[in-house]
C-alpha cells in the first residue's frame, strides 16, 4: 500500500507525543523542545504528515548560520571570498518516524529542505547539518555532503550541489 504524505510548517495540531524515531535526543527535541524553539526564532521546523491518518511521520529544523571558512574543505575553500564565515542554512534536526521506514521519507524531508532553501529570500552558500551519529552522517553523505574539517559530525553542501541533488 502507498502511503502519501504533505511536508508543512509545524503546527499546534501536530501531534508530537507519540513520535519516535529510534533516537532518544531526537524524539525528546521533537516532543518537548521545538515548538520553543520555534517561538523563538531559533528554528523553524517542518513536518511531513501522512496525510490518510493526520499522524506525523517525520520533520526538519531549518536555522541561519554559517561556517567558519577555514572548517570548510580547501577545494571549496579556495573559490570562496576571504570572509571570515561563509553563510549558510543549518539542518539541526532531521527525524523519520520509525513506523515509516522504507518509504523515502528521510530523503523526501531533505529535499524540501533544500527546496526550501532555495526559495528563501536571503542568501546562503551552502547548508549544512549536524548529524545526531554516525548513521545520521552516512545518510547525509550519499548527497554528496561534506565533512568539516574540524567538526566531523558537521557536513556542508555547497547550494549549488544540493540546487542539483533538485534537477531530474
Amino acid at each position: 500500500m502507498s502511503v502519501h504524505f504533505t511536508i508543512e510548517p509545524l503546527a499546534k495540531a501536530h501531534k508530537r507525543a507519540d513520535f519516535t524515531c529510534g533516537n532518544d535526543r531526537i524524539d525528546s527535541y521533537f516532543r518537548k523542545a521545538v515548538s520553543q524553539d520555534v517561538k523563538n526564532k531559533y528554528a523553524t521546523c517542518f513536518v511531513a504528515r501522512e496525510i490518510a491518518t493526520d499522524r506525523v511521520a517525520g520533520f526538519y529544523t531549518l536555522s541561519s548560520s554559517n561556517v567558519p571558512l577555514n572548517e570548510v574543505p580547501e577545494p571549496l575553500a579556495k573559490k570562496l571570498p576571504r570572509y571570515p564565515t561563509v553563510p549558510a542554512v543549518l539542518i539541526g534536526w532531521l527525524g523519520r518516524h520509525s513506523d515509516y521506514a522504507g518509504h523515502g521519507l528521510g530523503e523526501a524531508l531533505l529535499f524540501d529542505a533544500i527546496r526550501t532553501v532555495a526559495a528563501a529570500p536571503i542568501g546562503a552558500h551552502a547548508i549544512f547539518a549536524d548529524a545526531i551519529d554516525d548513521n545520521a552522517a552516512a545518510f547525509y553523505a550519499v548527497f554528496g555532503f561534506m565533512h568539516l574539517v574540524k567538526r566531523p559530525r558537521t557536513l556542508y553542501l555547497p547550494m549549488a550541489t544540493a540546487l542539483s541533488l533538485l534537477s531530474p
